[in-house]
């Protein structure tokens, strides 16, 4: 839940930033929001849950 949460805000602030930089217009960011929405009631959404769960746990064990 923490890591679905953390990557939800980091998204949506990314895309305000995109979007107030005009690197990306809100239309195509409308659509991009909508589509993560369709997709995660769609019977792909627990594999890209599992898929970015392994890459944080990836990331996170990578020591410095």
């Amino acid at each position: 839940m923490v890591i679905s949460l953390s990557a939800v805000l980091l998204l949506a602030i990314i895309l305000v930033v995109m979007v107030r930089s005009k690197s990306i217009k809100v239309g195509p960011a409308i659509v991009a929001a909508l589509f993560g929405f369709f997709v995660a009631s769609t019977n792909m959404a627990p594999s890209v849950n599992r898929f970015l769960t392994s890459l944080a746990d990836t990331i996170n064990q990578i020591k410095l």
